[in-house]
C-alpha cells in the first residue's frame, strides 16, 4: 500500500486525511464510520486517478501471478444463477393466476416492488384521489412481503437449533385386545332405551307443557315407590343375565283438574268411597281455584274439589292406598286454602276417619255431630261409619 507522504503529494489534502485515519483505525471503528456515512448526506469527494495508482499496479501483478481456476469467481456463481433463475420461474407458475380479466398475472419480487414504491413518491404529477389510492398502495406493499419468499420460506423452513441430544421415539404400543365378555354383553343389547338413545339426543329435552301445574315434589317417597325399588331390585338379583328396564326418577306433580284426569279419578274415587261419583262439572266451576290432582308420571295418586269458588265446601279428598304417609293429602289440603282466601271452608268427615287429625292441624272446628249422614251412600254390608262430624275453617 502507499505510505503517507504519497498521500499528501496526491494534493488532496482532506482526503488523505480522510484515508489516513481509516488506514489507523480498528474494524469496529470502521462499521461505525459506514453507517454515520449512511445517515448523513453523502460529501463531494475530488476522485484523483494518480493516487490509486499504487493500488492498481499491485492488484495488476496479483492478477498476472495467479491462475485461471483461482481467480475467475463467474465459474462458480453461473451454476447457481441458472438454477435460481430456473426456481423463481416455477415458482412464479405455481403462484400464477388470471385475474377478472383474463390477464395472466405473477406476484411482485422485492424488487419490483421497491421500483414501484419510488416511482409513488417520486412522481409530482400525482394528487387528489390518485395520491390516496398511491398511498393506499404503497402502504400494502410496505406491509405485505414478497408472496415468492413466503413460498420459498414455507417449502424450505429454517431448521431448529437444539440445545438437547435427540432422542429416539418410543416405541407404538401394540393392538391391545377387547375383552370378549365386554364385546359379548354389547352384542347381547337388543334394544336401547330411550333416555341413552341417538333418538332423544336428535329431540332434544322437551320440556312438559302442562300449564297447570303449581307444584313440583321431588323430596318425597311414598311406601308405593319404596315398595316397586324393592321389587325390582330382588328380581335384578334373582335374573342377573336378563335384561332389565332402567328406572327414570320422577317427581309428584301437583296441577289443577283437567279432563284427561277423569277417568283415573273415577276410578279411584269408586274405590275409595261408593259407585256413581261424578266430578266432570267440575271442570265448569274455575277448576283452577276449586281442583288439585297429584299425579306421579301418569298415575293419579290423589285429588281434592272444591264445590265452587262461592260455597267453598270440600266434597271429595282422596289418596291413593300405598301413598299415604307421603304428605299428599296436606299439600292438597294446603293449595286449596291459598287459592281461596277470606273465605269460610266447609267439610264432612266420617268419625272413623283418621284425616280428622290432618284438619285440626289446619284449624278446623267441629260444628255439628250428623248421625247417619253417609246412609245414603253406603253399602248396608259396609264396616265403615254412616255418623260424621260438620267441620268449618273460620278466615
Amino acid at each position: 500500500m502507499s505510505s503517507s507522504s504519497e498521500w499528501n503529494d496526491s494534493g488532496d489534502e482532506e482526503y488523505g486525511q480522510q484515508n489516513f485515519r481509516h488506514s489507523h483505525n480498528s474494524q469496529h471503528r470502521r462499521k461505525r464510520r459506514k453507517v454515520t456515512h449512511v445517515e448523513e448526506s453523502p460529501r463531494d469527494y475530488i476522485f484523483d486517478a494518480e493516487a490509486f495508482e499504487p493500488l492498481f499496479s499491485y492488484l495488476e501483478d496479483y492478477v498476472e501471478e495467479a491462475s485461471e481456476e483461482d481467480f475467475f469467481f463467474d465459474r462458480f456463481v453461473e451454476p447457481l444463477l441458472i438454477e435460481w433463475a430456473e426456481d423463481v420461474l416455477t415458482i412464479q407458475r405455481q403462484l400464477g393466476k388470471q385475474d377478472d380479466c383474463g390477464t395472466y398475472i405473477v406476484p411482485m419480487t422485492r424488487l419490483q416492488a421497491r421500483r414501484i414504491l419510488d416511482d409513488v413518491k417520486n412522481d409530482t404529477s400525482i394528487s387528489g384521489r390518485d395520491e390516496y389510492m398511491a398511498s393506499l398502495v404503497a402502504r400494502k406493499l410496505k406491509l405485505h412481503p414478497s408472496a415468492l419468499r413466503i413460498a420459498a420460506l414455507d417449502s424450505h423452513p429454517p431448521t431448529a437449533h437444539l440445545d438437547r441430544p435427540l432422542t429416539p421415539l418410543e416405541k407404538p404400543q401394540q393392538n391391545i385386545q377387547p375383552n370378549p365378555q365386554v364385546l359379548d354383553a354389547l352384542y347381547g343389547i337388543s334394544t336401547t332405551p330411550y333416555d341413552t338413545s341417538f333418538l332423544s339426543r336428535i329431540y332434544g329435552f322437551q320440556s312438559p307443557s302442562n300449564s297447570s301445574l303449581v307444584d313440583v315434589d321431588w323430596e318425597t317417597r311414598a311406601p308405593w315407590i319404596n315398595l316397586m325399588q324393592d321389587v325390582r331390585d330382588h328380581y335384578t338379583f334373582m335374573y342377573p343375565e336378563r335384561e332389565h328396564p332402567i328406572e327414570t326418577e320422577a317427581p309428584i306433580e301437583y296441577s289443577t283438574f283437567r279432563a284427561n284426569h277423569l277417568p283415573a279419578i273415577h276410578d279411584l274415587l269408586r274405590r275409595l268411597f261408593w259407585d256413581g261419583i261424578e266430578v266432570s262439572d267440575s271442570l265448569q266451576f274455575s277448576p283452577e281455584k276449586c281442583t288439585i290432582v297429584a299425579t306421579y308420571k301418569k298415575l293419579v295418586v290423589g285429588c281434592a274439589f272444591l264445590s265452587s269458588p262461592q260455597e267453598t265446601y270440600i266434597t271429595y279428598l282422596a289418596v291413593r292406598p300405598g301413598w299415604e304417609g307421603a304428605q299428599i293429602a296436606t299439600k292438597m289440603l294446603y293449595r286449596l286454602i291459598t287459592m281461596n282466601p277470606f273465605k269460610d271452608i266447609l267439610l264432612h268427615v266420617s268419625i272413623k276417619n283418621p284425616a280428622m287429625l290432618l284438619y285440626n292441624r289446619f284449624g278446623f272446628k267441629a260444628e255439628e255431630f250428623i248421625v247417619g249422614f253417609y246412609e245414603d251412600y253406603l253399602d248396608s254390608h259396609s264396616r265403615a261409619s254412616t255418623n260424621a262430624f260438620r267441620l268449618r275453617l273460620r278466615r
